[in-house]
């Protein structure tokens, strides 16, 4: 059923990239996103740039970083409003409290598109299919240990993707009696650190640990540290993201337990999120407003063949 929906959403992806002759033109475009020092971000820049150039090889687009600090971002989108520009593209600071300037966005005419998170009142939102991001990545668990064993889902800040994520491994787990969970509610914080310091905290509680779900990879690598740090051997740590700090582990022999990755694709979520707006632009609404993208698992054995965050994408 779930390659039957990916397909069909393939097929409206051919249909929402051709705009008719007539077609309003995408002038310029904003995009706010958390930071751009995050190469998560980076990538979504560059596939945002991409495809608008595609549209338009002379748009002016402004991709800026809000480094996570909410008013910046609601300064950006009244930057945003005052230049005219015919799209923007966000990664919202907080998915409610962003609504009001979304709201004065589209009283100027501006489409918004939220990008990898939902934002209240966007006009569109193409993100990650996450829920089956966490549902590959913790069946990897249940087949590495042969459907028995004693697993944490390593948590963290609860925004949309993160609950879908941990909804989906839940959804695996509980289908396996052989799979005891032995926490799943503490906050990794997103962060190395913060996955360093709550793996300390299992690793000093529970004796038998088989495996860890951390809810994306900066947390698997704090996890991985905290288990070095403790000489803790033969625990199966996955993630989701496909991160560069991930495949970079992936391909280490000094780093055995980080075994796999459920990947998101920022390149292509931007392209989409542009093809997606200027369709809406030319009055062509989605079928849904909210559009989910397949994650592929990235593992020990597959991670040469994989195209990740910082590869050329530019086909």
């Amino acid at each position: 059923m779930l390659k039957t929906i990916m397909l069909a959403g393939a097929a409206t992806a051919l249909v929402l990239s051709t705009v008719p002759s007539s077609a309003k033109e995408l002038k310029s475009i904003g995009v706010s996103l958390g930071s751009m020092g995050n190469p998560f971000f980076v990538a979504l820049a560059k596939g945002a740039e991409f495809e608008a150039k595609k549209t338009n090889p002379n748009v002016k687009i402004t991709a800026v970083g809000f480094e996570y600090d909410l008013g910046k971002q609601v300064t950006q989108i009244d930057n945003f409003i005052a230049a005219g520009v015919d799209l923007i593209l966000l990664n919202p600071g907080d998915p409610k409290a962003i609504g009001p300037a979304i709201k004065k966005a589209q009283a100027a005419g501006i489409v918004v598109v939220a990008v990898d998170t939902a934002a209240e009142g966007a006009d569109a939102t193409v993100t990650t299919n996450n829920i089956q991001a966490g549902e590959i990545s913790c069946q990897y668990i249940v087949d590495k240990l042969g459907g028995k064993g004693e697993v944490i889902i390593e948590n963290g800040p609860q925004v949309s993707a993160v609950i879908d994520r941990v909804a989906g491994c839940k959804n695996v787990f509980s289908k396996n009696p052989g799979i005891k969970v032995l926490s799943n509610d503490q906050d990794g914080k997103g962060s190395r650190e913060g996955g360093l310091t709550v793996a300390q905290g299992y690793l000093t509680r529970f004796p038998k640990i088989d495996a860890i779900f951390a809810i994306n990879d900066p947390q698997a690598i704090g996890t991985d540290l905290a288990a070095r740090q403790q000489n803790r051997t033969g625990i199966v740590i996955t993630a989701v993201d496909g991160a560069p700090d991930i495949e970079a582990a992936l391909k280490d022999p000094q780093s055995p337990q980080i075994q796999a990755s459920a990947s998101q694709d920022p390149f292509f979520m931007a392209r989409r999120a542009v093809q997606v707006g200027v369709g809406i632009l030319n009055g062509q609404k989605p079928a849904s407003t909210v559009e989910l993208l397949p994650s592929k698992l990235v593992t020990r054995d597959n991670v040469a063949e994989y195209k990740g965050w910082t590869s050329d994408r530019s086909q």
